[in-house]
């Protein structure tokens, strides 16, 4: 069990580390523009999600090879932020679908939107090298076994940064909403939502290993 100390410790440096605009928040912001308040949640919600086997891995002690290897870190990179102009480009491809929606445009899933949340979040390295970083920091080698403190860690900071990014998913939709009262005001901010997504996806691909 990590120490009441550590745990507090670790709490303060997540919510503070969460409230920073970087990329998870970047990527919120850009669904939420594009799709509103329920593409911008089940985005989150999928983010979230795609953090649980980099939180796995950093607990069984593979998470260190994987942050440490050349080829698989820029592999995952570049995935990742290919997705993320993928997105993005479709967000103003479709934006006039979403600023007039007809019967014959079919909402998107559920789940696809968890899908494309979660591809996101595990294409993500920055993710799997800060745990790599940052939860061995607060672990005690006397409080227990060393595996379930990290895993304790990691779902710590998956639960903050779910209600955290959240928030930021809520802000932004009911801005759209505000905006949008015209057809044309929608199909902009859609494109802006899309923009912010590429630009994202472009800095990801051009950053090294450290979180921001």
């Amino acid at each position: 069990m990590v120490p009441w100390t550590n745990l507090l410790a670790f709490i303060l440096a997540s919510v503070l580390l969460i409230m920073l605009p970087g990329p998870s928040v970047l990527f919120v912001l850009g669904r939420s523009i594009a799709l509103g308040r329920r593409g911008g949640l089940l985005s989150v919600v999928g983010n979230a999600l795609g953090m649980l086997p980099a939180i796995a891995a950093v607990a069984l002690g593979v998470g260190a090879l994987v942050a440490q290897s050349v080829v698989v870190f820029t592999v995952v990179k570049i995935v990742g932020a290919a997705y993320l102009v993928y997105l993005g480009i479709q967000a103003i491809r479709h934006r006039r679908e979403r600023a007039m929606p007809d019967q014959t445009t079919a909402p998107r899933s559920t789940f696809r939107l968890l899908l494309e949340g979660f591809v996101v979040g595990i294409t993500n390295p920055k993710t799997i090298a800060f745990f790599v970083a940052v939860l061995p920091q607060f672990v005690v080698h006397d409080a227990g076994s060393i595996p379930l403190q990290l895993a304790t860690l990691g779902l710590i900071f998956f639960v903050l940064a779910l209600v955290m990014d959240s928030i930021w998913a809520l802000i932004a939709g009911s801005a759209r909403d505000w905006f949008a009262r015209t057809p044309k005001r929608v199909e902009r901010l859609a494109a802006g939502g899309g923009v912010m997504m590429i630009g994202l996806g472009g800095v990801l691909l051009v950053t090294g290993a450290e979180h921001s």
